[in-house]
């Protein structure tokens, strides 16, 4: 496995551990719709936490969440359409952003709940 996967792998358990600690029950991990993935969909009492994450190993190129695009919020929002009508949920629906960075083996974690707006 390439470098970069096995990072983005791993800051997808990191951040699946840190919503657990933080009182999500994770649904679904990598969900896929047509061409569309999600790599978390969470939850915590009514709200369906729609969860991208993004690893980077530096901040020299900007920090992880500048790297979600409208193109990647398109079909994100896509994505949680299709798996809210599929599973006949009845839930606010967020959109956030897990943003982690390696710096030398020491992870660190961000939240960025409500990070982007679908409309």
């Amino acid at each position: 496995m390439a470098e970069h996967n096995e990072l983005g792998k791993k800051g997808e358990e990191l951040a699946i551990a840190y919503l657990k600690k933080n009182g999500y029950k994770i649904r679904d991990i990598n969900y896929r719709y047509l061409k569309a993935e999600i790599d978390i969909v969470a939850q915590k009492k009514d709200v369906l936490a729609i969860v991208e994450v993004k690893t980077r190993s530096t901040r020299d190129f900007g920090l992880p969440q500048d790297f979600v695009n409208q193109k990647k919020i398109k079909l994100l929002v896509m994505a949680t359409d299709h798996y809210v009508v599929s599973k006949d949920l009845d839930v606010n629906v967020r959109f956030d952003i897990i943003a982690i960075i390696n710096d030398k083996n020491k992870f660190e974690i961000e939240h960025l709940e409500d990070a982007f707006y679908h409309f």
